[in-house]
């Protein structure tokens, strides 16, 4: 039988003033969600989706680079010799890297600034993916892997080195301040195998930092940008072997400081598990960190997990990450 993992990316939240001290997901009216599944545990959140994935799913931390992870996502090229360096919308003003969210203004501009100057680094054979507004990945014949500010927390700027940094300061100068900030920067690690029992999986998500974790543990990878069009991509896949879906828009709206479109998102993944999930016996729903809707930052928690699977778990208990999988298989 089949299990359907769903991850809510960074559902858990701060409490929010608006709603009266609740946080979102208390308020969004999630009927099936919370009548499904019965079982309602917790694990122990990491700073980043992929350093939870990969632990979720291989009880081990990730030894790779974001970017590299996220190179394999996009299907680029991470052989010997190459670096993946992830790549944000930012501002860079007053001496600050001040990630931006909204990129969507500007993200066209941005791309098509960044193509016209990818020849500063012509000599180091780079090819670069864009994904959600302006996002992107690069990989390239080039040693130096500095360490950079990350997202989502705005910080000092740290200059580039080398030719990297010529690149990325010389679209700020054609922005008008705006770039894409490299961070996350490195090559593969060794890659850790799945659990046996879900070793046959597909993944549908819309971040490739969800997609590169799957496509290292060797499952199939399916990019949907539409949210509506994973459901039923999963629903098919589901009759083949067990199916991780990623919901990644709760992240996003949180990153946003918008909390009612992040109830929105619940409420629609909600409605939308119900059309196409009602019948399915093994639903997993989890949750990789919270999310504050009011400061937009990453949360280090403890976070929900929510199962219809008889498991001998006991509610409301906290499960260590590594032994999620392993006691809902009956493993351990």
């Amino acid at each position: 039988m089949n299990t359907l993992f769903v991850l809510l990316d960074g559902m858990e939240d701060d409490p929010n003033p608006i709603f009266g001290g609740k946080k979102p997901y208390e308020v969004a009216k999630m009927p099936f969600m919370y009548s499904v599944a019965k079982h309602k545990m917790y694990t122990t959140g990491r700073g980043y989706t992929h350093l939870f994935l990969n632990e979720f799913f291989t009880g081990c931390p990730p030894t790779s680079s974001r970017a590299a992870i996220e190179a394999m996502g996009l299907g680029l090229d991470m052989s010997k010799g190459r670096n993946a360096y992830r790549l944000s919308p930012a501002r860079i003003e007053d001496g600050m890297i001040r990630w931006s969210y909204h990129a969507h203004v500007f993200c066209d501009r941005l791309m098509e600034t960044i193509n016209m100057n990818l020849h500063i680094l012509d000599k180091y054979d780079p090819e670069i993916a864009f994904f959600l507004n302006g996002r992107a990945v690069l990989t390239m014949k080039y040693d130096d892997v500095p360490e950079l500010p990350a997202p989502p927390v705005d910080a000092p700027l740290v200059e580039v080195p080398g030719d990297l940094g010529r690149f990325v300061m010389k679209v700020a100068e054609d922005m008008e301040g705006i770039t894409d900030y490299p961070w996350g920067c490195g090559n593969l690690g060794r890659l850790s195998p799945p659990f046996p029992c879900i070793e046959k999986m597909a993944a549908v998500s819309d971040s490739p930092t969800a997609l590169g974790i799957a496509a290292s543990l060797g499952h199939d990878i399916h990019f949907i940008d539409d949210l509506e069009e994973r459901f039923p991509l999963a629903r098919d896949l589901l009759k083949e072997g067990n199916v991780f879906l990623h919901i990644d828009e709760v992240d996003e709206y949180s990153h946003q400081k918008d909390p009612m479109k992040k109830i929105a998102v619940l409420e629609r993944t909600d409605k939308l598990m119900s059309e196409y999930f009602n019948d399915v016996e093994r639903i997993v729903y989890f949750v990789d960190h919270g999310t504050s809707s009011i400061s937009g930052e990453h949360l280090i928690m403890d976070v929900p997990f929510w199962t219809n699977i008889e498991c001998g778990m006991t509610d409301g208990k906290l499960i260590t990450l590594s032994e999620v999988i392993p006691k809902l298989f009956g493993l351990k």
